[in-house]
This record gives structure tokens, C-alpha cells and sequence, in this order.
């Protein structure tokens, strides 16, 4: 087959890039079986009519109108790599179209319910407070050093948010044998305890729990739904981690409830990325940090290469995407979540 007659490709994965996205082995397949034209976010209005009219497929999440949409009369699918589905496109003509619209933020699950399982470990056993006392030589010897320390195995869990996140984490803990609750209200409650866990309200996953992981997507419903209010009904001395967006948390209510010793906490995301030198949340006590570094692995990455290749396979049999997500008429206009400024 000549290379003119290969599907087109339109490849505008920022703030992913292709070599970021696929292994030297997978690239060269993309390239053997697609056309590719590489572009920016914005530059894709701005092709040439003529590929416009023959792309297939748009590896990336650019803005995309009505009228740029009409011109793509042979899109097929496309693969939204920076995994945050946004109101960027005409999703009812998408779906209209019988156009997929899929994410690969499936690739995300694991490592950051990895990290989260991390966190929580070390709010209950104090490591990282442990090992900087250490250095300073002001460590605190045998249980002198355990005086707010605590066990995982057997606790009282929350999970706020159960998507693919979510069972992730909920796997990684049933080896602790917590008492797991789960608040999810786009889930029915068949769902939650075919995986193992309590449906639960929203107050009783507060109140009830001793370490609480939050893991849901920002919608415009629930964007800072977790307030002063809900820290304040909290158990003292529970744990708090946040995986997800910072957009779902009232993030000063946040520090306020953890500069008052009632609650600890633990972040990988925040309201401003990079966040200010000068953000008080930095000199926290109480407050374990990560700079947005929990998904960010390069096997995580390449899995999205992975998802793509295979979905284009079976789109190209006419066949329906099975690795990736796909974006659901009922809830994709709803999503919130801020993109990621970088990988």
C-alpha cells in the first residue's frame, strides 16, 4: 500500500508528545500504518482542507468546532491522551456522527492509587517525619517515635469516587483487610458491592472512617462539594488523601482543618500548578506533599501507545474501541477536571 492511500492521522497529543506516548518499536508501527501530520492544539483548524476531509483519527484533545468537525467527514475516533475529558469539542454531533471519543486514562490507575496507598502509610506511621528527625539527629527511639502512629490493616476506609481510580485503590487495600465504604453517586449500589465495598453517603464515608481517599473526577456538580462542613465531621485524627483534582476540595477549609489538628492530609494535586513559592500549604504541619507526580511514570505513558495502536486496530475492522474509555453522552458534558499543564 502506498503511503498516500494510509489512513491519516492528525497527532496533536500536547501536553503529551508522541515519542513521550510511544516506545521507538511503536512508533515506527503508528508510522507504518498511518499517515501522520504532526500539529499543535490550536493548528488544527488550521489545516489544509484536504486533510481535514481524509483524517481518521486525532491523537490529542484540541479544541474543535462545529465547523472544523463538518469538515472531518472520515473521523473515526478521537484519543484524548491528556485523559481529562473537556468542553472543547461538539460532543452531541460526536456522538450523532457515531464519532468515539476515548481517553487511555486507565494507563493513570495503578500508579496513583500506588502512591495513594503510600500516602496513607505514611500518615499512619509518621516515615517521612521519622527519617528527616533522623537526619537531625532528634530521632525518637521504639515507641517513643509511635505516640500518633497507627495501623492500616483493619481500618475504617473511605473511598470518595469509584472509576477505574478507585477499584484500583480498593484492590491494592483488600490485602489489609480494611472495612471499606464507598460514595459514588453515578454508580448504583449493585456495582460497589460486586467489588467488595459498602455503598455509603457522602456524610457517613466522613464520619465513619479513619483514612478517606478522594478520587473523584471535578463535575459541575461537585466542584469544591468538600468544605469545611465535611473536615469538621471527620473523626479526629483522620486521614485525608487527595488524588484526584483539587477542584472537588475547598482547599483553604483543607489547611485550615489540618492547621488545627483535627485531620491529616496528603496531596498530589492543588488548586494552582506550579503552586507559589510562598503557598502556605508548603510549611504545613500535618500536610504531606507531592507535586502532582503520582501518574507520571513512563510505563504509564507507553500503556497509552498500547491502547491507542490497539483501538485503531479494531476501529479500522469496524470493530468498537475496547482498551480505551469512552466518553459517555450523559456525563462527558459535566466534566471540570483542569487539564495538566505538562506530562
Amino acid at each position: 500500500m502506498s503511503n498516500s492511500a494510509l489512513p491519516l492521522v492528525i497527532s496533536a497529543p500536547e501536553p503529551r508528545t508522541l515519542d513521550l506516548i510511544f516506545t521507538a518499536r511503536q512508533l515506527a508501527r503508528l508510522k507504518a500504518h498511518y499517515r501522520i501530520v504532526e500539529t499543535t492544539a490550536d493548528g488544527v483548524a488550521k489545516l489544509p482542507a484536504d486533510v481535514l476531509a481524509e483524517v481518521r483519527y486525532i491523537i490529542g484533545q484540541p479544541p474543535i468546532s462545529p465547523e472544523t468537525l463538518d469538515r472531518m467527514k472520515a473521523l473515526r475516533c478521537v484519543f484524548n491522551v491528556e485523559t481529562n475529558l473537556i468542553n472543547n469539542m461538539p460532543y452531541e454531533t460526536l456522538f450523532a456522527r457515531g464519532i468515539h471519543v476515548v481517553t487511555t486514562g486507565l494507563v493513570f490507575a495503578e500508579p496513583v492509587a500506588e502512591l495513594g496507598l503510600a500516602m496513607a502509610l505514611n500518615l499512619a506511621r509518621g516515615i517521612v517525619d521519622a527519617d528527616l528527625a533522623f537526619r537531625q539527629g532528634q530521632e525518637l527511639w521504639g515507641g517513643d517515635g509511635n505516640q500518633t502512629a497507627r495501623l492500616l490493616s483493619g481500618a475504617d476506609v473511605g473511598i470518595i469516587g469509584f472509576g477505574d481510580l478507585g477499584r484500583a485503590l480498593n484492590r491494592l487495600l483488600s490485602g489489609f483487610r480494611t472495612r471499606t465504604k464507598v460514595f459514588d453517586p453515578w454508580l448504583p449500589p449493585s456495582i460497589l458491592i460486586d467489588n467488595g465495598v459498602e455503598p455509603a453517603s457522602l456524610d457517613e464515608v466522613l464520619s465513619t472512617s479513619d483514612f478517606i481517599f478522594v478520587v473523584a473526577s471535578v463535575t459541575s456538580e461537585n466542584q469544591g462539594f468538600l468544605g469545611a462542613d465535611a473536615f469538621a465531621g471527620m473523626r479526629k485524627g483522620a486521614a485525608f488523601i487527595l488524588l484526584s483534582r483539587a477542584g472537588v476540595v475547598d482547599f483553604p477549609a483543607l489547611m485550615a482543618a489540618v492547621k488545627s489538628g483535627h485531620i491529616v492530609a496528603a496531596s498530589d494535586v492543588f488548586p494552582e500548578e506550579p503552586l507559589a513559592r510562598d503557598h502556605p500549604v508548603r510549611a504545613l504541619p500535618g500536610f504531606l506533599r507531592s507535586a502532582h507526580r503520582a501518574g507520571a511514570l513512563d510505563i504509564a505513558f507507553k500503556r497509552m501507545g498500547d491502547m491507542v495502536l490497539e483501538d485503531m486496530d479494531l476501529i479500522d475492522r469496524d470493530l468498537p474501541p475496547l482498551r480505551s474509555k469512552r466518553a459517555e453522552r450523559e456525563t462527558v458534558s459535566r466534566m471540570r477536571s483542569k487539564p495538566a499543564d505538562r506530562n
